[in-house]
This record gives C-alpha cells, sequence and structure tokens, in this order.
C-alpha cells in the first residue's frame, strides 16, 4: 500500500512532468511578407481571446547621427498626435475598448506595441487606431516643445543619480565614434537643437516597411494575421532599409574614469565590447556568464565580492547583444571606502575564470538553472511577442525557441573556455566609478 505522502510525490511528479512539457512546447511560428516588404512573424494563440502587436523599426539611437535623442523624441510623438486625433483622443479610443498602445526605443531599435481584445468592435478600432498612429503622425510643433521639456527635464534628474552617470560614461568610453555611443535620451545641447524638420525627415526615412518587422501573437488565423499586419503597415511607403552599421572597435587598451559624486556608495561598471545577435560563441557565452555573474547569490561573482568578503551587496556581469557588439558588463556597487578593493576582487575573480573555466558541477548546475527557467520565459503572449521581434529583426533562425534550451544542453566547459578566453581581454577593459572615493572611510 502506498503512503499518502509517498501518492502525494507520486502524483505531484507526474503532473511537473505533465505541466513542463506543455511549457517546453515551443510556439509554431509563420513568416511572410506585407505586399511592400515589411516582415511578418506570427504564433496563433487561440487560448486567449486577445492579440499582442509589436512593430519594430530599425530606428533607433545609433541612426540619430548628430543629433542625439532625435530617435526617442521622434518614437515618443507618434503618440501624440495622428490623423485628425491629438494625444488625448488616441488614448480615449484605445480606452474605451480596454486596449494599449506602447513605445520605446533603444541603440538598436524603436518599436509600437498594441494589445486588444479580439472582440470586433474592439479589434477594429485597436487596430485602426495603431495603423493611423504609425501611418499618419502629425508631429505638431507644441508637442514636439512639451516633450523637449520633458526630455530636458529627465536629463536632469538623470544626472542626479549616479548609476545613469556610470552608464553613459561607460558607453562613451566602450563605443566612443561608433553610432552606440550616441545617448539614447540625447544631450542637453542636442535637445535643444532639435527641429521638426528633423523629426519629419527622420521619421520619414525610417519609419517604412523594408525597415519594420512585425511581430503578431494571439487568437487569430493566418489569414486574419495577414490581413491585421497589411492594415497596421500596409500604407507605408516601401523604402529601403537602414544602411548597416560600422563594426565596433576593438578596444587598444584599458581605460579608467573616475567620476567624483557626492554619495556614500560607489557605483562599479567595467567590460568591453562583447557579442552580437547571432555570434556563434552566443551559447558558450551566455552560458558561461551565468556561472560568472548572472546566476545571483549562487555565481563567482557574488561569493567572492558579497559573500566572502561583504563588499558589495549586489555584483553582476552580462552579455547584451545587439546588432554590432554590445556590451559585456560587470557592476556592483560598493562603499566608497572599498572601492580599490572591490574592483580587485572582480578582476582577480574574472581572471581566474579566464584562466579555468567553470567546473563541472558549476556547468551541470548552470544548464539547469537556465533550461528550467526557460519556459517561464515564453509563458505569455506578451513574452513571446517579444522574442517574435526579436527573431525578426535581427534576423534568427525561426527554430531558436524550439532549440534553445537543447543548445543550452549541448555546451561544454571547454567551450565556455575558450570561449571566454577569446572574446575577453581584461588588460582592455573600460572600468568606470562614480562616488566620492576620496571620502573619509566608512564606519
Amino acid at each position: 500500500m502506498i503512503s499518502v505522502n509517498r501518492w502525494t510525490r507520486l502524483v505531484w511528479g507526474v503532473c511537473c512532468l505533465v505541466w513542463g512539457q506543455v511549457l517546453w512546447a515551443a510556439p509554431q511560428i509563420d513568416d511572410w511578407y506585407t505586399h511592400n516588404g515589411a516582415r511578418v512573424l506570427f504564433v496563433n494563440a487561440p487560448e486567449l481571446p486577445m492579440v499582442d502587436v509589436r512593430v519594430v523599426f530599425d530606428a533607433g539611437s545609433a541612426r540619430d547621427g548628430n543629433t542625439a535623442g532625435l530617435a526617442e523624441m521622434t518614437n515618443t510623438l507618434l503618440n501624440d498626435g495622428a490623423g485628425a486625433w491629438d494625444a488625448d483622443q488616441i488614448a480615449a479610443r484605445l480606452e474605451s475598448v480596454g486596449a494599449k498602445l506602447g513605445f520605446g526605443a533603444a541603440r538598436d531599435m524603436a518599436w509600437v506595441t498594441l494589445r486588444t481584445l479580439t472582440d470586433p468592435e474592439a479589434y477594429d478600432r485597436a487596430v485602426g487606431t495603431l495603423a493611423v498612429v504609425l501611418g499618419q503622425p502629425t508631429f505638431e510643433q507644441d508637442d514636439l516643445e512639451r516633450n523637449r521639456k520633458a526630455m530636458q527635464t529627465a536629463l536632469r534628474v538623470g544626472e542626479q543619480e549616479p548609476g545613469t552617470v556610470a552608464e553613459k560614461a561607460y558607453f562613451h568610453a566602450l563605443y566612443r565614434d561608433h553610432p552606440y555611443a550616441i545617448p539614447s535620451d540625447g544631450t542637453s545641447a542636442s535637445l535643444e537643437a532639435i527641429t521638426r524638420e528633423q523629426v519629419v525627415a527622420f521619421y520619414r526615412q525610417y519609419y517604412v516597411a523594408k525597415n519594420a518587422r512585425v511581430a503578431i501573437i494571439g487568437a487569430l488565423d493566418r489569414p486574419q494575421a495577414e490581413a491585421l499586419a497589411e492594415r497596421v503597415v500596409g500604407e507605408l511607403p516601401s523604402g529601403e532599409s537602414a544602411p548597416g552599421l560600422p563594426p565596433v572597435p576593438k578596444l587598444q587598451q584599458g581605460i579608467e574614469i573616475h567620476t567624483p559624486f557626492p554619495s556614500s556608495q560607489s557605483h562599479i561598471l567595467m567590460g568591453q565590447p562583447g557579442m552580437h545577435r547571432g555570434d556563434p560563441d552566443y551559447f558558450p557565452l551566455y552560458v558561461g556568464n551565468h556561472i560568472l555573474g548572472g546566476s545571483g547569490l549562487v555565481s563567482q561573482l557574488s561569493q567572492e565580492v558579497r559573500e566572502k568578503r561583504g563588499l558589495s551587496y549586489s555584483v553582476y556581469s552580462y552579455f547584451s547583444p545587439m546588432r554590432r557588439s554590445g556590451p559585456f558588463i560587470i557592476g556592483a556597487q560598493t562603499k566608497n571606502s572599498q572601492v580599490d578593493e572591490a574592483v580587485a576582487v572582480i578582476q582577480q575573480t574574472l581572471q581566474r575564470y579566464l584562466d579555468n573555466g567553470p567546473t563541472e558541477q558549476e556547468l551541470i548546475a548552470a544548464k539547469q538553472n537556465i533550461s528550467g527557467g526557460f519556459p517561464l520565459r515564453i509563458a505569455s503572449n506578451s513574452k513571446i511577442v517579444e522574442y517574435l521581434a526579436m527573431i525578426a529583426f535581427y534576423d534568427l533562425p525561426l527554430d531558436f525557441l524550439e532549440t534553445f534550451v537543447t543548445k543550452v544542453e549541448a555546451v561544454t566547459r571547454e567551450q565556455i573556455h575558450q570561449a571566454f578566453k577569446r572574446r575577453l581581454d581584461p588588460d582592455g577593459f573600460v572600468v568606470v566609478t562614480v562616488g566620492n572615493a576620496k571620502a573619509a572611510p566608512d564606519s
């Protein structure tokens, strides 16, 4: 006779197995182009009566040229007036049917998102609103001035935050003359200089079909998704894809930057250009970084810096792959009096990792953690639509989600060791510290 506890464990184990199999099922992705050249990725998800759309343009701050903040300004203004509607009318149209628009811009891309119910009235109004916002923005001068002031205010607020100061100094030192060095939120001088004519020109060049990727997931069939994509971007000019960005040059020597800041804690950022999307070393670097500094309190950096020496409450590392080599970053905060020691321990830990690589036990634990957590990363429509947009934008294989866990499981210790030795050179790191390093020792 099976005991209650044993029976409970057995049933729970079977449930977990079944649940895991359901979660492991990768979504089936359809792929096509609109008549004017926009690539579309679609997943049918009939479980909920709703649709998520994410339209991504190669129109991030790397396209700002000499006017930092132009990409963000253009993207923000899309929601402030389109067709015959002002911002309040756009908001009212969406609120009346429970739909939601979202906007954003980063270095590589700018995007507009929509979430709506599939109820015919709500769907028609929401999708129609998105089409007008993308295709008929008005870019009124008054809206430009209001957003200019808002961005200038945000800029001043950022100047009072040591983390923001450190990040900007880091990116500027890391990328120098490369477009990735351009601050997405602009500078005081560049924001003051932005004109309506520049915004219109930026929009006309980059918000075109061949420069767009459309990701759709929801309770639609393929013909309905095709009609949705055509309605949303089908009226945009075909245009041309944005030209390729230049390669990121390798740093020839290390750079150390200290920015005095009136704070009791110092912020530390250190690293160098890392990898790009689709990089052949992606999986060894991804899994290897999980062990080094990407797995929270059990990472090597956390064990050495936080647990053994109490130098920082939080220390971390990550690769941020982009169209060109995105940054590899190690970050921490520590007392002003402990900056030098914290930096030295981080450098020693990294060098030891480059010399020896991970242990077999660390690799097994990392694989289990990554593989076990991956289903939760694609457990909602909003998460899947972001992955679809990423796959489309960076031209990743359509089976990226399907094969992700398999490729993680295939990574070996030697692959990690060689990839890290090949890609990271501590002697060529940028090291940025922001804080009151000259302050008296903390009590």
